[in-house]
Order: structure tokens, then sequence, then C-alpha cells
């Protein structure tokens, strides 16, 4: 049914333009793509638009890293908040703590009503399931329960609240996949297993959620119920991997999919040359976009003056565009003074080659530029004549595409989920199998086959890359920071189950991952962020999350800094006041160390343009680089 906004205020500009994908919206939608893209904006603003129309909607996230408190104003909770200022909005947070505890309190609940359970038993099952791969199937649980069957009649029957949209803020891409995967996974393979699930205690916790998951499964694929909005930029890396999403949700079973392409600019002058850059580079990637994504209904977002913080914003995101505000004659100087003495990568890259080896972790939200960063420090420690393996945690993987081209002395990889859960099975069974029969082995195999096991394999995988940098360098492309984080969680509960099992042996001495990434001398963090609200305030809460694990960063680099490039564009301009505000609060108190890289007319991939970011003076970038030493890219795999 049409959605008929009525009201005032932000309702009647919603009115005069609706998106595409709101004039029949579906029960659900989801918006994915790759981090940075504006995921959060246009499913709040969309959320709000369907609520200004009489509809009750529920907004929830499903990034661990989520900002919508910060975009609503409103604390988010593990249950439905109502949104102050937008009568029929709700939204909700599933937190992945949150949703393991519940989990584990519901198996454990059923557990004791058994008389056979011992409270050995009890205690022995509540230590599986404290594990990184419990937290994946909590969080999965919750996201299913929204999409079982969620009718009036039933939804009264079980004195819950009705919605009669759900709209999903997805993590980045990789993670998102993963998650939309788990109902076809987990419903085979409790299909074919009626035994145990070790890493999740007692196989009957699964099966209780079986019908759910089952439920799930059928409603992400029909089409009258589900609609997956790809939201991508106008930029070449996020529409290929808008693609490559749109493909693999297909397999899934999800094939009504529309495209969003989100903050399209046009320069107001051709005398702008930064501007025009931006425009063109736009242009041409929105031409050569690829087959699959010129087949899909389309919706155009233009690049909007204002960050989408507070509910009048995201009202105004999807409105028709309005006049740029023309910014204050002041609004570049005093940053302009500051950027001037601001240091760029070549010197980051000069620090970190000092040190002569160690781990440099790039961290933070998706979209930041991590991959790039990481690129480029990879390389100016190679320039620098040091021996580097680059490798990446990121499920969507752009280390290749933005290296293209190898360079001698830089050995590059990626922890591939499928490659290491093969390589964690196979290492498994070879160490029990020689202790077991036949019947024995193939429940052991087929436990491990369980969907959860991806995750301990990739965690084995990121120890023996951080243990590698004892004797040379090792550069972390990282996964946007929700999945970093459950990463990190996975390395404090081994670093714990360590601890307790050499607990009392004096002479023993343990040396975990975890305690490697507390030592600044051997781990140097490096955390990635944009001149804007949003990804600062992430980068400041990521670097939170890591104080409290005794984890301190080294230092902070701002990326795409239009104000460090220079424009008169009017709508750029208007832009450059945020900006301004967002490095002086990087400079007074969260940043220990700033460095800055401009937005660049030339993209930062291939091996010239990123060796040009981290040249030391007076080495040529091009000496280091001989794009034809195809061979020398070796993968971990």
């Amino acid at each position: 049914m049409e959605v008929k906004v009525q009201g005032s205020g932000g309702s009647k500009a919603a009115q005069n333009n609706i998106a595409g994908f709101l004039r029949q919206p579906t029960r659900h939608l989801f918006f994915t793509g790759k981090g940075g893209v504006g995921k959060t904006s246009l499913s709040a603003a969309t959320a709000l638009t369907l609520a200004d129309a009489g509809k009750q909607v529920l907004l929830v996230s499903t990034d661990a890293a989520s900002n919508l408190d910060e975009m609503l104003g409103v604390a988010l909770h593990n249950t439905p908040t109502p949104v102050p200022g937008a009568p029929g909005l709700w939204v909700l947070n599933i937190d992945p703590d949150n949703a393991a505890e519940a989990y584990r309190q519901r198996v454990l609940t059923q557990m004791g009503a058994s008389a056979s359970a011992s409270a050995a038993e009890l205690a022995n099952v509540r230590e599986q399931l404290s594990g990184a791969c419990t937290t994946e199937i909590a969080s999965f649980d919750e996201f299913a329960s929204l999409l079982a069957d969620n009718s009036p009649a039933a939804n009264q029957a079980a004195g819950r609240q009705h919605f009669d949209h759900i709209v999903f803020d997805t993590a980045p891409t990789g993670h998102t996949l993963r998650l939309l995967s788990l109902p076809q996974a987990w419903s085979g393979f409790l299909a074919g297993n009626d035994r145990g699930a070790s890493c999740l205690g007692p196989h009957s916790g699964l099966k209780m959620q079986e019908a759910r998951f089952q439920a799930a499964l059928k409603a992400l694929s029909d089409p009258t119920l589900t609609t997956v909005v790809l939201v991508t930029r106008p930029d070449k890396g996020a529409i290929a991997e808008a693609a490559r999403t749109s493909a693999d949700l297909r397999e899934l079973g999800l094939s009504n999919q529309r495209l969003a392409i989100n903050g399209v600019f046009h320069a107001s002058t051709r005398s702008d040359a930064v501007a025009c850059a931006i425009e063109d580079l736009g242009q041409q990637a929105l031409a050569d976009m690829p087959p699959v994504l010129q087949a899909l209904p389309q919706d155009r977002v233009p690049l909007r003056a204002f960050d989408t913080v507070g509910l009048p914003a995201l009202r105004a995101l999807l409105a028709p565009a309005t006049a740029v505000p023309t910014p204050p004659e002041s609004a570049q100087a005093g940053t302009a003074l500051t950027l001037n003495h601001a240091q760029g990568l070549a010197a980051l890259a000069d620090e970190l080659a000092a040190a002569g080896h160690g781990l440099i972790m790039v961290m933070g939200k998706g979209g930041v530029g991590k991959t790039t960063i990481a690129a480029a420090l990879a390389l100016g420690l190679g320039q620098r004549g040091k021996s580097v393996h680059l490798s990446t945690t990121d499920p969507a993987a752009h280390l290749a595409a933005t290296l293209d081209g190898a360079v001698s002395g830089l050995q590059l990889s990626r922890i591939d989920p499928k490659v290491e859960t093969q390589r964690y099975i196979d290492k498994i069974m070879a160490a029990k199998s020689p202790g077991l029969d036949a019947q024995e082995q193939a429940l052991l195999l087929e436990d491990l086959h369980s969907p959860c096991t991806e995750e301990v394999a990739v965690f084995h995988a990121f120890s023996r890359i951080v243990s590698e940098a004892r004797s040379a360098f090792v550069v972390l492309d990282t996964a946007p920071t929700g999945h970093s984080m459950l990463l990190m969680d996975a390395t404090g509960a081994y670093h714990r189950q360590m601890m307790h099992e050499f607990e009392g042996r004096g002479s023993a001495r343990v040396v975990t991952p975890l305690m490697r990434l507390q030592d600044g001398a051997y781990t140097k963090i490096i955390l990635v962020t944009l001149p804007e609200v949003t990804p600062v305030s992430q980068a400041a809460a990521l670097q939170e999350d890591l104080r409290r694990a005794s984890v301190e960063p080294y230092a902070w680099v701002l990326n795409k800094s239009v104000l460090a490039a220079g424009t008169q564009d009017p709508l750029l301009a208007a832009r450059l006041a945020g900006e301004r505000k967002q490095i002086e609060r990087m400079n007074t108190g969260l940043a220990t160390r700033l460095f800055t890289l401009p937005w660049l007319t030339v993209p930062p991939i291939g091996l010239l343009e990123l060796g040009k970011l981290v040249s030391a003076p007076g080495v040529a970038a091009a000496a280091q680089i001989d794009g034809k030493l195809g061979t020398a890219a070796q993968s971990a795999g």
C-alpha cells in the first residue's frame, strides 16, 4: 500500500519527494552496503518518513557500532524505545552482549528444568556458552525473532507491540551477508544433526529456535514481505561492492532489491578544481555501473550541506534540495592554519619504521578509508627498507583492488573465513581422530560443521598473524568497528581462559594475543576517521572500548579532508564549518597524535598513487614499485 504522508513540517517535505522504496514499502526494509555509504542516515530517514505518515515503525540496528543514538537523540536499548519528537517511531539495538546473556539464560533454564542436569553440568555448559560463537548465534536469534510471525493477531496473543514496518540499519556488507546467511546455515545444520553442538552447549538449546530460524528464512525470501535497499555512493569501490552484494543476496533467495545512490554531487561552477574532480569521478563511476545494478530500480539522493544528525536533518535528507547556506567568511580561516601544520602519512610511516618491527592495526568505522591507509603505510614501510606482511580481517576484503599490483618484499594476505574454517576443521580432526571410533569421528566432524566454527577459526588465524610481528612488520586492515570488537571480545575470552588454565603454575609463562595488543611497544593501533560528526564519534567510542581492554591507540588519521584540499564550491564550503568543528574536537582531547590526508583529486588506488602518500623526503615512490612483480604477493590461505 502506498504511503500517504499527512501532517505538517517534515511530513510535508517527505510527501513532496518520497523515494521509490517508500512508495509501496514492504514490511521489512533492509539497508545494506559498504561502510560509510550512508546506510544509517537513509534507514533512519526512511523510518522517520513512515512514522510521519502515521505508521508504527521499528528501526533496528544490527551493527554493534551503531550511532543511531547520536543521530536520533535517544539512548539505544535491546528493547524497543520510543523516539522523542517522532510519534510512531521506535528504535532497537541488537546488543551482542545482552543477547548472549539472554541466550545463555534460556538454555540453562531449560537444562535446569531437567532433574538429570547436575550443578557441574550446568557450570560446564555456561563455560561452553562464553565464546564468540555464542554471541553470534544469540545476536542472530534476536534478529530472527523480528522476522518471525509478527501479524497483529500473533503479537496481540504474545502481548507484544505490533509494528507496521521494521527497518533494519545493518552492519557493513561482509558482516551483514554473514548475518543474512545464518537462517539457511543453521536450518541446514539442525536438519542434519540431532545430537550435539558443543560450542553452543546442548543441541536442545538450538532446537528450541529451529522454528524461528525457518520462519526468518521464509520471511527474508518473500518479496511481498522483504525489500533489500543496496546503498552506495557514486564511488567505484562502493558500487563494485553493491554489485557483489546483489549477486550474493540473490543466491540467498533475497531477490527483491533496489539501489539507492547516496551523496550525488554536482559542482556549482566548473572553475573549482576540487569540486569538478569530485563530480567527475562520481559521474564516471555511475556511468561504469555494472549491468546487475543498472537493472535495479534506482533512487538518487543528493549530497547535502549538513550532517544528518537530529530529526530536522533526517527529515530534510529525503526532501527536495533546499538552498545551500552561505558559510561565514571566517569558516575556513582558523582551521586552514591548523591544517597547514598538520602532519601527513609520510611522517607517520617514519615514526612506525623507527620501531624496527611490530603489529600495526588500522581500525575504524566502515567507509572511512582503513584499507587505503593500511595499504599506504605498508608501502611506506617498504620504502624505508622494511619487510611487511599486509593482511585483512575484513570479510569484504579490498586490499588487492586497492594495491592493484605487487611489491617486492611485501606479502599480501587475507584471513579468508572459508579457508580458515577448513584449516581449523582439518587440524582438530587430525588431533582428535586417532582416539575416536568411526561413529565418534562422524559426530565430531558434524559438530565442526556448525556455522559458529567460522568465528573460532578466524580468531586462530588472527592470533597467528599477531605473533608474526615479533620479528617483522605486520599491517592489519581490520573489519569495520562492530565486527572488529567481536574479534577483540574473542581475544579477551581466550586470554581469560589461558590465565585460568595456567593459574598456579609458577614457572609457566604464557603470552596471549591480548597481551601483545596491550603492549604499546609491540602494537600500534591507528584509528581512521572522516571529518564528520558520526565517524569521529564512533572513533572516540572505539577508543574508549579499547582503553577498557587496556589497549591504547597510538594515533588518529583524518582522511578525506576537503578543508585541506581547498575549495570554494558553495555546497562544499557549507560543509567546511562542520569539518572545522570535528578537527577542533580531535585536537582538544581525542587524538594524542593526529595525521591528515586531504581529499585527493586522483583516487589513491594503485601502487604509484598510494606510494605518493607516504614517500619519505628525497625518495621517489615509484622507485620502490614494480607493478610487474605479480608473483610477489602471497596468500595466507
